[in-house]
């Protein structure tokens, strides 16, 4: 979880069609979403939280750990962050999740970057509505952050690979609010990632320590985490991306998340529209994350006035080699069906 800024962040991360209902742990219960090309379990609980996205016959893409907590134990704005991991959905920016409450006095004055907001990430979501290709949820509008998100996951009619995760987020305040929409998929720390990157001043890295930064290849006009050598990384990337998508390669899938390419100024200054963080801790088996992340704009919503963002995945089968080289041919071999530009 990138966060806190990213040293006092990694020193607490220190201390990721037929619908039906269907168990995904003993934890949570989850929706299934199922056209017979991908499969899709949400939960309403924890946060409304997307748990899995595979290629039928593949393990789930998304990296999940649905036994971290208790999701009937309740919360309020005194809870701390539990990792179930996944796909969720925070508000940015991370320095001002607790500076505008009144709820929890301490945060504030501590104008604590973490954790995020309880009433967004862990509370129970309501159904709204369920059909065999999509499911919407709504979350509990937030003492903390002020925001009440929407979110609908929906299969895409005539392209059996893709879902659309749309989220709405709505001041529920009686004043005004400044938030963006921040989604955050995570996946294996192993994972190759991949953003379109024109140059290396859209790129600026936090670190806990210079050895511990993830390393990254900039060439051809594309941006790759470098695997590690064999130490620990816990750092972040935080990126303006040439184009509105990265990919993602691990065994025999290739996931492509698609959004709407943003101008540097429409982004908070303290984040990137992609960013990367990368935590990985050798001889610890199980333990470490890739984080992909993207911001939508920085805007100020007046009292019950909404801002929207998307993201647009799909899942195609990968039968080569785990090499740089041998993914971006695959990306540039179906960059004009998916409509891959800015690299």
């Amino acid at each position: 979880m990138p966060r806190p800024g990213l040293a006092p962040l990694l020193s607490i991360l220190a201390a990721t069609c037929t619908l039906a209902m269907a168990p995904a742990s003993a934890q949570l219960r989850a929706h299934r979403i199922d056209n017979g090309t991908v499969t899709v379990l949400a939960s309403e609980a924890a946060g409304g939280r997307l748990l899995s996205f595979a290629l039928a016959g593949q393990p789930n893409f998304l990296l999940v750990d649905e036994n971290a907590g208790n999701p009937d134990a309740g919360f309020n704005a005194f809870s701390n962050n539990v990792p179930y991991l996944g796909h969720e959905v925070w508000v940015g920016p991370q320095k001002e999740w607790w500076t505008d409450q009144t709820v929890n006095p301490d945060r504030a004055k501590a104008r604590a970057p973490w954790p995020p907001d309880p009433y967004l990430s862990l509370a129970p979501y309501a159904l709204v509505q369920r059909t065999p290709a999509e499911l919407v949820v709504d979350s509990p509008p937030s003492l903390v952050t002020g925001i009440q998100l929407r979110k609908r996951y929906a299969l895409i009619k005539g392209r059996p690979n893709s879902l659309q995760l749309d989220v709405r987020a709505t001041n529920r305040r009686n004043q005004p609010v400044a938030r963006d929409i921040w989604f955050n998929t995570r996946v294996r720390p192993d994972t190759r990632v991949y953003v379109p990157v024109a140059s290396k001043e859209d790129v600026r890295l936090e670190a806990a320590t210079p050895e511990e930064a993830p390393g990254s290849t900039l060439a051809d006009g594309v941006l790759s985490l470098d695997q590690p050598d064999g130490g620990a990384r816990k750092g972040k990337l935080f990126i303006q991306p040439a184009g509105g998508w990265m990919a993602a390669f691990h065994g025999k899938q290739a996931f492509v998340i698609q959004f709407r390419l943003q101008p540097r100024a429409a982004i908070h200054p303290d984040q990137g529209q992609v960013e990367l963080y990368h935590e990985v801790q050798p001889g610890e088996a199980g333990k470490g994350v890739l984080e992909m992340e993207v911001h939508a704009p920085y805007v100020r919503l007046a009292p019950g006035k909404a801002m929207r963002a998307s993201e647009h995945w799909t899942l195609l089968p990968y039968q080569g080699p785990a090499t740089r080289e041998a993914h971006l041919a695959f990306l540039r071999q179906h960059a004009r069906q998916l409509g891959l530009t800015g690299w």
